[in-house]
């Protein structure tokens, strides 16, 4: 029987550890139009019934993203036994790659549902953000086999999800949500490349070309820094700016982490990549906790 007859599995092989990339951006957006509607910096009307809506159906359409990476992983030769992170349940034999697909179709289905109530009660920008989400769905797997997967996910992931999530509330486009989701945005690439970095010897052998095989391993590590690094950076400019509270500054509580993961990836070697064995996962737990903190400063702000 797939899955072995476990529920868990099924969760499993829709990695889990990585819905962070789609909630952190989420809750940011959330939390941002709830501190502008407070503060007097959105005076419109709010919907948070749609905008939970539009988190569950992003979700759904993340974790539908997973599943067919998995699917597109296992048939083009690129996930095999001997790769480190996470369990692969295609390769392990739990599943049938058929019955992952399905999986996916069926999950992108609820996830475009939703987006079809969601334009009939906001409009026609849904469209553009669901058509990102769709194309990040079923075509990711080209992208990020000729290096532009970190591209994909930080229009993805950065700019279509934290815009749409402001979108359904309010009915308008929010742009300046693009310019405090960008913090969360860059963790979100970290992760990504932070896998890619970890599977780049696995990546030559399935012939695929990714970011962190063109950079290499120091230019890897350069990269994964600079993403993490200017992450924080954002926030204190953004802060400047005015468009957060210097609340906002509660993000330095998750740099203890920051600063782990970056002596992890500095650490490693082409010879020895097992610092980095679960960096992506380190990093989206980083990512959570980053705009987790970002989120509970947002909602507290108007207060003081």
């Amino acid at each position: 029987m797939d899955g072995g007859g476990k529920l868990k599995n099924w969760i499993i092989v829709a990695h889990p550890w990585a819905w962070s990339a789609s909630i952190s951006p989420a809750i940011v957006a959330f939390s941002f139009i709830y501190f502008l509607f407070k503060t007097g910096g959105y005076s419109g009307e709010v919907n948070w019934i749609n905008g939970a809506i539009g988190f569950i159906g992003m979700l759904i359409f993340h974790l539908s993203g997973n599943l067919m990476s998995e699917y597109q992983d296992y048939i083009n030769g690129v996930d095999v036994k001997e790769k480190t992170g996470p369990p692969r349940l295609i390769v392990q034999g739990v599943f049938k790659p058929n019955t992952i697909l399905y999986y996916a179709i069926v999950m992108l289905s609820i996830g475009i549902l939703i987006g079809a109530y969601l334009f009939f009660k906001t409009g026609w920008p849904i469209l553009i953000f669901g058509l990102i989400g769709i194309i990040s769905v079923v075509f990711y797997y080209k992208f990020k086999y000729v290096a532009l997967g970190e591209l994909l996910i930080y229009i993805c992931y950065a700019m279509a999800v934290p815009m749409g999530i402001a979108f359904v509330i309010t009915g308008q486009l929010i742009w300046t949500t693009l310019l405090v989701a960008a913090p969360t945005g860059l963790l979100v690439v970290g992760i990504l490349h932070a896998n890619n970095t970890r599977d780049v010897n696995q990546d030559k052998a399935a012939n695929i070309q990714t970011r962190s095989m063109k950079l290499g391993l120091e230019g890897s590590q350069i990269v994964y820094q600079t993403l993490v690094l200017v992450a924080y950076l954002l926030i204190a400019i953004v802060v400047t700016m005015n468009l957060l509270h210097p609340l906002s500054f509660a993000v330095l509580i998750s740099f203890p982490l920051a600063k782990s993961n970056i002596k992890k990836m500095k650490i490693a070697t082409e010879r020895d990549l097992s610092s980095i064995a679960f960096l992506d996962a380190r990093t989206a737990m980083l990512s959570l906790m980053f705009s987790l903190l970002l989120a509970i400063a947002n909602v507290i702000a108007p207060y003081f």
